[in-house]
């Protein structure tokens, strides 16, 4: 087991959530993962991280894998001017992992709280949701009221937005 993964699964027994681990080859986008998925139900999502212009502001966004996101829109729906997509160096510093693995778990390597949760609605709506645990060679599938517990005990900014 690679050992990000299990610094999730450790996180995730010790909040007392359930889940499943599904394995599969490395994957680098939703589309990719989706033959993988088959059959399972929930939310399968989509994890941007975004920078503010001067680099001092750190925007995960969380969103179902069909929805599209307007980039420019979103920055004034949350009132934060040119958004970008962070840089690898950046994935790595703020949430500890790669391109391709990108998910909400990467907050767990966030220990000063700087990167700021803005999770869509429509998300937490489903009754289960899929992510990455910081790889990209398997997903967690586990409920969204898990995933609210893990927001809750990690510390981070979270606001719940309709993208």
């Amino acid at each position: 087991m690679e050992t990000e993964a299990k610094k999730v699964y450790d996180f995730l027994n010790a909040l007392g959530v359930e889940y499943q681990v599904i394995e599969h080859p490395p994957v680098y986008t939703c589309d990719e993962l989706e033959q993988y998925m088959d059959g399972v139900k929930g939310a399968h999502c989509k994890n941007l991280l975004l920078r503010n212009k001067k680099g001092n502001r750190h925007i995960l966004v969380i969103l179902e894998e069909s929805k599209q996101m307007n980039i420019k829109e979103f920055g004034k729906q949350i009132g934060i001017s040119n958004l970008s997509f962070a840089s690898e160096e950046r994935l790595l510093r703020y949430l500890g992992v790669t391109t391709g693995a990108v998910s909400v778990f990467g907050i767990i390597n966030d220990q000063k709280h700087e990167v700021e949760v803005y999770i869509d609605q429509d998300v937490l709506d489903q009754e289960f949701v899929n992510f990455h645990p910081n790889v990209n060679t398997s997903t967690v599938h586990f409920s969204a009221d898990g995933l609210k517990k893990f927001l809750a005990a990690c510390g981070n900014p979270v606001e719940i937005v309709r993208v």
